[in-house]
């Protein structure tokens, strides 16, 4: 087997120390040099805000695209910004130029109040988000924001040169170590060892005098101290060697008598061992036979133990996951009926917000005026014209702040009603086409910024006696459901209800022209989490409480069909006074 140098194992584990601790430092700054340059360009489009806030406000204040779209290509020009995008007040884009990411997941329409730095992305874009605020008759205005982009791409080439300066910088250290290491391990060790390596493989055993090794090379040592020794052992073994041929003599004589000894002890032993050895054969098979028999009984015992004591406890746990399992499955049901909850109330919000701040903002321009003409009637330049321009701009602004209150009234009112409902189980009675009406206008957030249409076909007069609650809940999770899966990738779609009066009974036909469900899928629906967004986090629990609800809570019933592009209709049959319990 060819054996492996020492100084080359050494030196190899050495070498490959200081390579490692060299890769790992020399990394370390490159990474270190990284992020300073990147905490750097983010700190230059920190300053580009005071920069460009000032003429860009003023361009969207004044609604000048054109000049917005000149700011951006400049901006663009600037070597450490790869794209950006403006928005106006609506939180709509005005430009967005050069590579950027969508940031509408993140803020959707919302404008960022403060500068926000984006966190990289895979794709390498990083930046920073900031208002743009103008100030006009001492009022502060947000007319939009701004995001600027940078990449990955501009910070690795400012550090180019200094991680080719490193990398360069490590190699020519690590080529002179080598050198280095090479000459000192063969002056200090390799020749040493050569030297004494040769000599004890010469050593003659048969023939010790004069086999003493000596080192010729090298300085005194460890190896010069192991020769010493090697030396050392060399004159013991020569004087044990003696000792051991005048032991053998003495041996050889003494076995001879043993031997005669021996030949007399094995007759006698022979003679008084073979009544024995029958007897003992006997009982010894016995032993094992019994011994086998204690055993197997043993294992058969403990193993029956184990298998009751296993099955015990496996009883246990299935009983404990039962009840975990129906307990998750309650939680699970009441956190859908809440987040639902969360998602109208959101909605709701957003909506009230519009007429809320022009009621502000009419409010406002009011008292403007009315200040100006305060202070025109005290200084006593009041002219017949300018009061009369007055109460025309009162007239406006009083009726513009009545529409919007009202409109936010309206849109509160029908909110309560149906967050209520749908919290509670409580029975009342209700007008069905006022109230799919209602919660259809509590959804108008989620429906607004599309070309789907519904319309609902309904008897005006009709009255219902049930849980208002579980009404709300069916049709938002059947509209919804037709929102985000029916019409995924469709511009424009419909939904169509239409409700039919059968006396004692109302017969409810929901269709949409989605793009459907497969026959594998259509036989899933109603099932426990079953849904066709599981990667992005939808939960499959809404059509299995709108099936509860109209099965259990409504007394009806519930049927589905559909087909791949052919859109999805259901069914659905209650009565219309369900009797207190």
């Amino acid at each position: 087997m060819q054996q492996k140098s020492l100084s080359r194992k050494l030196l190899t584990k050495v070498l490959s120390v200081y390579f490692i601790l060299t890769f790992v430092v020399t990394v370390g700054q490159i990474v270190a040099e990284y992020f300073n340059t990147k905490n750097h360009i983010n700190g230059e489009l920190s300053t580009l805000q005071q920069t460009i806030s000032g003429s860009l406000t003023r361009a969207i204040w004044e609604l000048n695209t054109t000049q917005a779209l000149i700011i951006a290509d400049g901006l663009l020009a600037i070597p450490s910004i790869e794209g950006i995008i403006v928005r106006d007040d609506s939180g709509a884009v005005i430009t967005q130029l050069g590579q950027y990411v969508d940031i509408s997941e993140r803020y959707s329409n919302q404008l960022v109040k403060e500068g926000v730095r984006l966190t990289e992305q895979q794709s390498g874009l990083f930046g920073y988000t900031f208002p743009l605020i103008f100030e006009f008759s001492g009022r502060a205005t947000q007319v939009g924001d701004v995001t600027l982009f940078s990449s990955r791409t501009i910070v690795l080439d400012r550090i180019k040169v200094g991680i080719y300066f490193l990398i360069g910088n490590a190699l020519l250290k690590t080529t002179f170590l080598i050198i280095l290491f090479l000459i000192a391990f063969r002056k200090q060790l390799t020749l040493p060892l050569a030297e004494l390596t040769q000599q004890i493989e010469e050593l003659e055993l048969d023939n010790l005098d004069g086999a003493k090794v000596e080192i010729q090379h090298g300085d005194t040592n460890e190896l010069s101290v192991m020769a010493d020794a090697f030396n050392r052992l060399i004159d013991r073994v020569q004087d044990y060697k003696g000792q051991l041929e005048n032991t053998q003599k003495q041996l050889l004589q003494s076995n001879e008598k043993l031997d005669q000894h021996n030949l007399i002890l094995e007759q006698e032993v022979a003679r008084k061992t073979s009544g024995l050895s029958q007897a003992m054969m006997d009982l010894q098979q016995q032993k094992q036979e019994l011994e086998v028999k204690q055993q197997a009984l043993r294992e058969e015992i403990e193993r029956r133990r184990h298998t009751e004591e296993a099955l015990r406890s496996k009883q246990t746990e299935l009983e404990k996951l039962v009840n975990d399992l129906r307990q998750a499955q309650d939680r699970l049901v009441q956190s859908e009926k809440m987040a639902a909850l969360g998602g109208l109330v959101a909605g709701i919000t957003h909506e009230v917000n519009t007429p809320v701040g022009i009621g502000v903002t009419a409010t406002s321009f009011l008292a403007e005026k009315l200040a100006a003409l305060e202070h025109a009637y005290q200084e006593k330049s009041l002219s017949p014209k300018a009061l009369e321009h007055f109460i025309e701009e009162a007239k406006q602004g009083t009726e513009l702040l009545n529409t919007n209150l009202i409109r936010a009234s309206e849109l509160i009112a029908s909110f309560k009603q149906i967050a209520v409902d749908q919290t509670s189980e409580a029975i009342r009675t209700i007008q069905l086409h006022e109230y799919l009406n209602e919660i259809i206008r509590s959804l108008q957030p989620h429906f607004k910024k599309t070309k789907h249409h519904i319309e609902v076909n309904c008897p005006e007069n009709l009255t219902l006696s049930c849980p208002a609650g579980a009404i709300s809940q069916i049709f938002t999770n059947l509209l919804m459901n037709s929102l985000i899966h029916g019409f995924e990738e469709m511009e424009e779609g419909n939904i169509n209800i239409t409700v039919v009066d059968e006396g004692n009974v109302v017969d409810i036909n929901y269709a949409d022209n989605g793009k459907g469900l497969t026959p594998e899928q259509l036989e899933k629906l109603f099932h426990p989490f079953f849904t066709t967004k599981r990667d992005q986090g939808g939960s499959g629990l809404g059509t299995h409480i709108t099936y509860n609800l109209v099965r259990q809570t409504l007394g009806g019933s519930i049927q589905v069909k559909s087909e791949p592009g052919q859109g999805l209709a259901y069914h659905i049959r209650f009565p219309k006074t369900l009797k207190r319990s």
